[in-house]
This record gives C-alpha cells, structure tokens and sequence, in this order.
C-alpha cells in the first residue's frame, strides 16, 4: 500500500526530533558506564497479544541514530504477535542500543495497540462494504506513526492533515453562513488557486443532506451522529451520487449495525486517542 505521507523525509524528520528531545547532550547514563567500543545484542521480547506494528519504524530509527547497528526480523509488521514471542534481535554498539531503545519501544507499543485496535474493528464489519477510517485525533508530532498503524491494523486513512482534503465541518458551515453558500465558495477558492481537493460535508440531519444534494459539487457526505434508521434514509436519498461517511458515537457495540446502512466509509477517532499501548520490551541476552 503506497502511503504518500510516508516519506524517507518525513520519517527521517520524525525520527531526527524524537531523538533529539529524548537524548539532548548525550545519553549520560550509557557514556558513563559502557565502555565506547563494547558490543552488545538485545532482543524485542513481545509480553502481549495482538497486531505488531513498528517493526519497520524500529529498522529506520536503529539505521538513523546509528547505520552500524544490525537487525535480524523474525516477526515482521502486521503479523499476529504472541507473548514469548521474539519479534526481531538487534546488533551492534551497546551504547546506541540502550539510547535507542525507549524510541524503538515508544513507536512500538503505541503503534502496535493501535494496529490491534483496528484490526479489532475491521473485523466487526467484515463482510459489509463499508471501510475503517481513521481521523484527525492523534498525538501530536507523532501522527505519522499513529496513521501508519492504522494502515498496518488493515484500516484506511483518511487525510492527513488539512492541506489534502477539504472538509466542511458544522462550525466551517455555521460560519459561512450554511452549506450551500460554504459549499459554493469552496469550489471558487479551489478553482482559483488551481487546487484540486476532494470535498467532504459534515451534515446532521435529512433536511442538510437534501441542501448537499442539491447544490452539487462535492465528493463525500458525512452523515454525524445520526441514528442508524436516519443514516439509512440518508444512503437512500443519497443513491451512490456521492460517497457516503459515518461519523460520531461509532463504538463497538453499534459499529456493524452503522455498517450495515450501506455506508461507505466509518470514521473512528478512538483508533488513535483511546488506544492501549500493548506490553513489549528489549533486553540484552
């Protein structure tokens, strides 16, 4: 899958600030204890059950800080991991293992609850056509790695960020003064500055997606926070002119019956604010 946001610049900017805010000047408690020239291995022990996700983060921050450390994968990204189970071994330097480490293991055990968070959900609307999508409502600076997951998880990413994708939300609506005039003076800012964006529309009720409808020109419609027997009449009404997505309340307990209103796309924030991190450490052996 070709994520564009995921670049070898993008990462290697990540990458370069994480390691900067956790070590500063140096890592005081490895210069002062381990001998500079002394070799080492350590291996990442899973203590937990569920998706793996950030073996490839992993690779790309062990070759950035240091490109002499060398790593031996036996589970590799989106597989189902076990506890007991050896996800990959790394080689090298003691010292740029243990100042490494807690980066290696911060990406992973946050990416890797929510790879199984949203591998959890993909399953509970298994068989519908509707897609698992992700949103806006992720960690700040560290939004790359929380997308990628859900991508690893099996989930879909929405944008990500508010330069590729326009999306009237209810407070862009109230302010323009309702939909169709937000709608319309959307389509001449694209038009002229030569953009060409999707355009999605938050609407509430029946009578803001008949106002959609009408005026024309957009890409998807979001149906918020509506009941299931409402969201149904709207896909109704809609009939495949636009595609069509579920937004807000969406909770495991009414995620298959959403996706069964012949939706298009659910949105759920929780695959990246509400997530557990899974358990898993790297310890010399």
């Amino acid at each position: 899958m070709a994520l564009e946001y995921l670049t070898e610049k993008a990462l290697d900017l990540f990458i370069k600030s994480a390691i900067k805010e956790d070590v500063g000047d140096g890592d005081h408690s490895a210069l002062a204890c381990i001998p500079e020239n002394q070799e080492s291995k350590a291996q990442l022990l899973i203590k937990d059950e569920g998706i793996l996700a950030g073996v490839d983060m992993a690779k790309k921050i062990f070759a950035s800080y240091d490109p002499a450390l060398k790593i031996e994968v036996f589970i590799k990204d989106g597989s189902t991991m076990q506890k007991g189970d050896v996800a990959f071994k790394v080689y090298g330097s003691a010292r740029s293992i243990l100042t490494s480490e807690r980066l290696v293991l911060n990406c992973m055990q946050r990416m890797s609850g929510i790879a199984t968070y949203t591998d959890y959900l993909r399953t509970l609307i298994g068989g519908s056509k509707a897609k698992l999508l992700d949103t806006r409502k992720t960690t700040p600076n560290f939004r790359i790695a929380e997308k990628w997951a859900v991508s690893i998880g099996g989930g879909t990413n929405h944008r990500f960020g508010l330069y590729d994708m326009v999306m009237l939300k209810d407070n862009h609506i109230d302010y323009a003064g309702g939909i169709s005039k937000a709608i319309k003076t959307t389509q001449e800012y694209l038009k002229n500055n030569n953009k060409s964006l999707k355009i999605e529309v938050e609407t509430r009720n029946l009578d803001e997606v008949k106002e959609v409808l009408d005026t024309g020109g957009v890409d998807v419609i979001m149906l918020d926070n509506m009941m299931p027997s409402v969201m149904k009449e709207a896909v109704t009404m809609i009939k495949g002119q636009y595609e069509t997505e579920a937004s807000g309340g969406i909770t495991e307990k009414n995620i298959r019956e959403v996706a069964e209103c012949g939706i298009d796309f659910i949105s759920v924030g929780a695959l990246t604010h509400s997530v557990k991190s899974k358990d898993m450490s790297l310890k010399a052996f």
